[in-house]
């Protein structure tokens, strides 16, 4: 049987610019937490340039896996801070064209 094509999550995070570092530290910590978790592939985490925003861009096996991944208490423990000084916008995407 094919296994399902691995999903993209993509999260863009807002916060006040001086909040920034914090929530870079904080994104930092919340993947290290993802990382282990059955069907984690990669994440890239990204620093907006406007100091506005931040984005996670994070490849699983599967969506079943990361919705698994969400309902964990060690990552739900490291979203906490998070949401505190930051909005979020999860979104789930399947693999597109790659254009080099």
């Amino acid at each position: 049987m094919t296994e399902p094509a691995p999903v993209v999550l993509i999260n863009v995070y807002r916060c006040e610019p001086e909040r920034m570092d914090t929530l870079m530290e904080l994104i930092g910590v919340m993947v290290r937490a993802q990382r282990d978790a059955d069907g984690f592939i990669s994440a890239t985490l990204h620093r907006g340039l406007n100091g506005k925003v931040a984005a996670v861009h994070a490849v699983w096996r599967s969506a079943a896996d990361w919705k698994a991944m969400a309902r964990s208490a060690a990552v739900n423990a490291a979203m906490e801070p998070i949401m505190g000084i930051a909005t979020f916008e999860p979104h789930l995407y399947e693999a597109g064209e790659v254009i080099e």
